[in-house]
């Protein structure tokens, strides 16, 4: 596991100065503080930060072939890469180390581009050829490992994290005012596109080629996510024994490491799968690690602790306060680079913090839901399209609208039951899909919203803020329930990944998600519809298949979701305190948003008319972003969060 980043300049007698490319590698020193290497050669910088997990002794980089035309920095794991290494030495190629680094660099002199269809794990690499004068990078199947880089007439810039960019001289942080609705709803962008005017990500499965002689990249797709469920009839039980080799297979897989490894355990099904799974392929106690809340509504502490007895593992834990929260966010918002999506990050740096004081590696659960249909929403729309299509058959479109605006703001509802509500058929627009799925269970400002909260220049065209998710939609096939699933897969869970990685690599933690072994995710886009829900219940093919190895109580509880308190911490001085930030001078001065829009929120949510939850902390990580790379405002970084919200108008 490692940081990388990088300089390509197109005129060859511009030479990449070592002080700008340490400049770059510093600002990702969080994810390697093992070791730190460089190759500069004229118009060419590579740089890497490592944390030392395979071949510790000789596994440095970058690394380059027998005769040196070919320098590579990777970061990541290659599961396979054992089978590999056998494979190219048989060819003649020569290994001087025992790393999956190495193997990267002769399977590239093998087969050129193509080498990325023989890989299995997950990585983000850039490597120069010295004979064909090219930079030729690539992000693993899925997007668990980041790739960004930022292209110009004069040079092209990458790196694992955006701030590694930025460090490079004369790039200046502007804000990327285009994408505001997409992130009002969403709070991530599912396209290439980042907050940051002018900087992209290598989408998940492809490469990028960037040519010195004209100054231009090539992206390219090497994998895509085939839906083809298999037509002829097979029995439930032919998947789940399939989906249990296969599982079986990644976990042990991705135990590859020489050193510690251990597993974030929420008590729920994924996670507790893949600890059975660790312990049994072991055959001795492992380490696993939890967080939670002091308020037990929203701590899953006692499920890890059950699964942890069950196991006989070596357990961890750590609880989050309101205090710790509010101190972190600032620093989480740097290492994230973007405004943080979910509150769960927070709770998950601290659990990536106190796994690493006794591991260097875990395992986690991410990924089952998005290929199995494990989340609620899954099977609710299944049952909203149903009663839709009744609904719809036997109203008129102005009963449907006037009733749709009355669950939307009439007094008379709660916000609990209001929330409840929004969630159907009834309070959706079943003629558009954007209303119907992404508003219901997605975006806290629909584009609406949006338009009324944005200034007047900033609102958005029809369809702006879904433009990018809608494209996967459109291209997805096959059942209503597959089409979900690839959208997911392409968009949310992408940004799950972004979240995973980058609040473990702050704490200079790997972790790894045997549930997106890409043979595994093929697998399960495989299995028909009907056997992955049953009712509201999802990831039926998952649960029968670790029947033998956990407790129905955990195999079949309902899913928390990794909730967190943010709802309660909003109470009182905390509301004040966040308003008094968004409204300040500083911040209206902006001009992003309508004061009056931001105050109306504030106001209809101490009311209780409506829950803006997810509105004040869309807003609030917003603001926290803007100040620390548009305000380049270092002092907030270490303040807490009393001193952050004091500062308010100052």
């Amino acid at each position: 596991m490692c940081g990388i980043c990088g300089v390509m300049n197109f005129e060859r007698d511009r030479t990449v100065k070592r002080a700008d490319l340490e400049a770059m590698d510093q600002q990702i020193i969080h994810r390697g503080p093992d070791d730190a290497g460089f190759y500069l050669s004229g118009n060419i910088g590579l740089a890497m930060r490592r944390l030392s997990i395979i071949d510790l002794q000789t596994g440095q980089q970058p690394v380059s072939n027998e005769d040196g035309t070919v320098w590579l920095v990777y970061n990541g794991e290659i599961y396979n890469h054992e089978e590999l290494q056998s494979r190219l030495q048989e060819r003649g190629h020569q290994y001087r180390s025992r790393s999956d680094t190495e193997t990267l660099v002769h399977l590239y002199e093998e087969y050129g581009p193509a080498c990325v269809r023989h890989l299995r794990g997950m990585f983000a690499f850039a490597l120069w050829d010295t004979r064909r004068r090219r930079l030729f990078a690539a992000r693993d199947r899925l997007g668990i490992k980041p790739f960004y880089y930022q292209l110009t007439p004069e040079r092209l810039l990458f790196g694992s994290e955006i701030k590694a960019i930025l460090a490079y001289p004369g790039v200046k942080a502007q804000l990327n005012h285009q994408v505001l609705p997409e992130y009002l709803g969403f709070g991530y962008l599912a396209g290439d596109s980042t907050l940051f005017t002018g900087i992209r990500k290598l989408m998940p499965g492809h490469v990028l080629e960037a040519d010195e002689a004209t100054g231009t990249i090539q992206l390219a797709a090497y994998w895509d996510l085939e839906l083809h469920p298999e037509a002829h009839r097979r029995p439930r039980s032919y998947y789940v024994n399939a989906y249990r080799q296969g599982l079986e297979a990644a976990v042990r897989s991705h135990l590859m490491s020489d050193v510690p490894v251990g597993v974030f355990l929420s008590g729920g099904v994924d996670s507790s799968a893949v600890a059975a799974l660790m312990t049994k392929e072991r055959g001795a106690p492992i380490e696993t690690f939890s967080v939670g809340y002091a308020e037990s509504t929203y701590s899953e502490l006692p499920y890890a602790r059950q699964v942890a007895k069950h196991l006989g593992s070596i357990h961890h834990e750590v609880q989050v306060g309101r205090r710790e929260f509010f101190d972190a966010l600032p620093k989480l918002i740097w290492h994230e680079d973007e405004p943080i999506v979910w509150p769960s990050s927070v709770a998950l740096y601290y659990c990536a913090r106190r796994a690493r004081e006794h591991v260097k590696v875990v395992l986690t659960g991410e990924g089952s839901d998005e290929t199995l249909a494990g989340y609620p929403r899954h099977a609710v729309t299944l049952w909203n399209v149903r009663f839709d299509r009744l609904y719809r058959a036997c109203s008129s479109e102005k009963l449907r609208r006037r009733i749709r605006a009355t669950l939307a703001r009439s007094p008379h509802l709660g916000a609990r039951l209001r929330d409840r509500l929004r969630h159907t058929f009834l309070a959706r627009d079943g003629s558009s899909w954007a209303s119907f799925f992404f508003d219901n269970f997605y975006c806290a400002f629909s584009e609406e919203e949006a338009a009324e909260v944005l200034a007047e220049e900033y609102r958005p065209q029809p369809g702006d803020a879904y433009r990018a998710s809608m494209a996967y939609w459109n291209r997805a096939r096959g059942e209503l329930l597959d089409r979900i699933l690839f959208t997911d897969i392409k968009t949310y869970l992408v940004e799950l990944l972004m979240k995973q990685d980058n609040m473990s690599m702050a704490a200079s933690l790997e972790s790894r998600v045997p549930f997106l072994d890409h043979p595994l995710v093929e697998l399960a886009a495989s299995i028909p519809a009907r056997y992955k829900t049953h009712g509201l219940t999802g990831k039926i093919v998952l649960k029968e298949a670790v029947q033998d190895l956990l407790p129905a109580s955990i195999i079949y509880r309902r899913k928390m979701g990794f909730p967190t308190p943010w709802r309660g911490w909003l109470a009182g001085p905390q509301l004040d305190a966040i308003e008094g930030l968004l409204l300040e001078p500083r911040s209206v001065a902006r001009g992003l948003f309508k004061p009056e829009a931001v105050r109306e929120i504030f106001a209809e949510h101490r009311a209780r008319l409506i829950d803006h939850y997810d509105r004040i902390w869309r807003l609030l990580n917003l603001e926290i972003w803007h100040r620390i790379f548009i305000d380049r405002d270092a002092e907030l970084l270490e303040a807490s969060h009393e001193a952050l919200f004091a500062r308010a108008g100052a």
